[in-house]
């Protein structure tokens, strides 16, 4: 089992930065893929941006240029700096941690913290 403990979600105003913060405790050794996720309200959840162990990363074009997915494995957390914030951004953002193999692919989810992105 893998525990993720996310922090760094708030109020911010159009332009403003975030840093958002995931932190894992458990099996971690199983863990080939991590990443954050956004579900705003009345919208499905979306990839945001997602990095492998060996660090290579991936961006959703609406992010692309202002988000940078970063992680520290010898302190297993994962971190999302968000600069240029637009309202568009505000949502609940989790952070996922996921172990793939030949034979089965499991996902682990934070609580979710929200970002407001507002005047």
């Amino acid at each position: 089992q893998v525990q993720l403990v996310e922090s760094g979600g708030g109020l911010v105003q159009p332009g403003g930065s975030l840093r958002l913060s995931c932190a894992a405790s458990g099996s971690i050794s199983s863990i080939n893929l991590m990443g954050w996720y956004r579900q705003a309200p009345g919208k499905q959840r979306e990839l945001v941006a997602t990095i492998t162990r060996g660090g290579i990363t991936d961006y959703a074009d609406s992010v692309k240029g202002r988000f940078t997915i970063s992680s520290d494995n010898a302190k297993n957390t994962v971190y999302l700096q968000m600069n240029s914030l637009k309202p568009e951004d505000t949502a609940v953002y989790y952070c996922n941690f996921r172990s793939i193999d030949l034979f089965s692919r499991r996902d682990y989810w934070g609580q979710g913290t929200q970002v407001t992105v507002s005047s």
